[in-house]
């Protein structure tokens, strides 16, 4: 983790090992804000993107164990406007040939990336360029969640929902979901639902004025070694965190602390219990962390990258430990954001892994996967 900072490949970083209930690694290296001169700090705050996730999927399964949804009800259920929604079947000279839904959209569809939305990234389709499209809107935050969805259930699916596999949206879908059912804002819920008692008091999305000393620089890099800043506003996906937002969104929106995050995880690793309490059952937890995926759809992939890993409700879940590419278990599972923030929880090792930077884009950078064998071969039992 040194030689990254030292060698301008990330800004500043901070790891985190936990077996058997005890912090067996805590590191923390490079800088914070470099332009500042601030150091990484314990208690910093990261953009975790992705790793807002789970947090969503979680919420989504609190509301099923109140009976207040199943998972394979219509999403137009909650969301009339994707009774509407068609599918792409390709493009002619008349333009995108649609089809209707069969089967129709369901939450487990959303919960498993399976629902035939997308973010925009790729060029397979005519479909991906109406994704580009809405991107000033996702960064603004001055659209509403609920005007956010309503527009991407005007376009097409890519598929027909649960026969292919492609990361998206389906995610922030997911937390406008949470929003219906439950009528209260997604940021109010989580706060009272999940953060409160789990004592995650710095998890929002947005760091407040009485916050930022500790929010770490987010920075890009256009080659392996050369690093920059990115100003608030341009900050992908998200927008300028020091803001408010109208839009929480579900798939990337939260800002968090390694500490919070942890807590998040023990919870995950004790089959939905805390202490003073618990938030989902045990049954909740095996069944999100077990893999959905039909083996006809394996393996999944992401762009041009082979995955090596099943999917279950909200994570990406290790299935068999000889097609894995890195140390692991058969049933760890976890999940990582665009700026580099990575975790995973190892049940058959009673193991948690945490990794906090900020630097995007993901892709040319293998610490998240190098961190992940120098903790798994430091065991010794």
């Amino acid at each position: 983790m040194e030689d990254f900072v030292k060698d301008n490949r990330l800004p500043g970083i901070m790891t985190l090992v936990q077996r058997h209930g005890k912090i067996a690694h805590f590191g923390k290296y490079g800088m914070m804000d470099i332009e500042a001169g601030k150091p990484m700090q314990e208690d910093a705050l990261f953009r975790i993107y992705s790793m807002t996730k789970p947090i969503t999927s979680v919420a989504i399964m609190l509301l099923l164990e109140e009976g207040r949804l199943n998972i394979y009800d219509p999403v137009s259920k909650f969301i009339p406007a994707f009774g509407k929604t068609k599918v792409c079947l390709g493009s002619g000279i008349l333009g995108l040939q649609l089809a209707d839904q069969q089967p129709v959209m369901t939450i487990h569809h959303l919960l498993t990336h399976m629902a035939g939305l997308s973010y925009g990234w790729f060029f397979d389709s005519p479909v991906e360029e109406m994704y580009r499209q809405i991107a000033p809107i996702l960064i603004d935050r001055k659209h509403s969640l609920q005007e956010l969805v309503e527009r991407i259930a005007e376009f097409p699916l890519l598929f027909q929902p649960g026969t292919k596999w492609r990361y998206s949206m389906a995610t922030d879908v997911l937390g406008y979901v949470v929003q219906v059912i439950s009528g209260m804002p997604l940021g109010e819920f989580f706060k009272e639902r999940i953060f409160k008692p789990l004592g995650m008091i710095d998890t929002d999305f947005y760091a407040p004025s009485d916050k930022l000393n500790r929010l770490a620089q987010v920075y890009g890099s256009p080659a392996l070694y050369g690093i920059h800043p990115i100003p608030p506003a341009e900050t992908g996906l998200i927008g300028d965190v020091t803001k408010p937002t109208v839009a929480p969104y579900g798939g990337a929106g939260l800002v968090s602390t390694l500490a919070d995050y942890l807590a998040f995880c023990n919870c995950l690793l004790n089959k939905g219990s805390y202490d003073g309490g618990r938030l989902l059952s045990r049954k909740t937890i095996d069944w999100m962390t077990a893999n959905h995926i039909p083996d006809s759809l394996m393996p999944l992939t992401l762009g041009f990258d082979q995955m090596d890993h099943g999917f279950g409700l909200g994570f990406r879940v290790t299935t068999h430990l000889g097609q894995v590419r890195k140390l692991s278990s058969v049933g760890e599972f976890g999940w990582g954001g665009a700026a580099n923030t990575y975790f995973w929880v190892d049940p058959a090792e009673d193991f948690i892994g945490l990794m906090m930077t900020q630097l995007m884009p993901t892709a040319p950078y293998p610490a998240a996967d190098l961190f992940r064998n120098l903790a798994y071969q430091a065991i010794i039992d």
